[in-house]
């Protein structure tokens, strides 16, 4: 997946990518967001990690090809010998290279894991919203909404709501999906992203 140089760029993306591909949108919207905090979250570990520990991450996760297994074993062994940051970013990195090949249950074993080795309220905003979008992919909107409850942090309230109304609106609740989208409109979000939303709402009405 490409990674967008800057969050104005690939929320614009994100909306000319729904108006071709409808609900497929659910999974992959915010995952540019996860690659590009990943980034920004090694970087900033660069001084105060291990050197020896920042190399083999850079290793593994440099490796990574779905078609080669023995790069995602080595990567899955990584995130599960560092209960660290690193770890974490390891799983986040592991998590979408299974959703690219469409294996969500690896996919979210690989993002809970994730979550147990970060204390960083950002870092498991992405984590729990990757998560999200993969129970809303697997038809679990109740698990959507209880994952949704530990995404902590103003930033995020617009993708929240957007993910909330698609699980509620699958739950046959469209007041409850019209309303999640509105709260994401009034938030301090990219209009482009509250656009996005007032697509939705407007298909709703319509």
């Amino acid at each position: 997946m490409k990674v967008y140089s800057n969050e104005n760029e690939q929320v614009d993306a994100l909306k000319n990518f729904f108006a071709q591909n409808g609900k497929a949108l659910v999974v992959g919207v915010g995952l540019g967001v996860g690659a590009l905090v990943g980034w920004r979250y090694w970087n900033s570990n660069q001084d105060s990690g291990s050197r020896e520990t920042s190399a083999a991450y850079q290793q593994v996760t440099s490796a990574l090809d779905a078609s080669k297994p023995a790069t995602l074993d080595a990567a899955a062994k990584f995130a599960s010998d560092n209960s660290n940051t690193y770890g974490t970013l390891a799983s986040l990195n592991l998590a979408k290279r299974y959703i690219d090949a469409n294996q969500l249950d690896k996919a979210a074993a690989q993002l809970q894991s994730g979550l147990k080795d970060t204390k960083d309220a950002n870092l498991q905003a992405v984590l729990n919203l990757r998560l999200a979008r993969i129970q809303l992919q697997q038809n679990q909107p109740d698990e959507v909404l209880k994952t949704l409850k530990n995404v902590k942090g103003d930033g995020w309230t617009a993708i929240v709501a957007d993910v909330r109304g698609e699980a509620l609106l699958s739950k046959g609740d469209v007041k409850g999906a019209r309303d999640a989208w509105t709260k994401g409109i009034d938030s301090d979000a990219f209009s482009t992203l509250k656009e996005m939303l007032q697509m939705k709402v407007n298909n709703l009405l319509g």
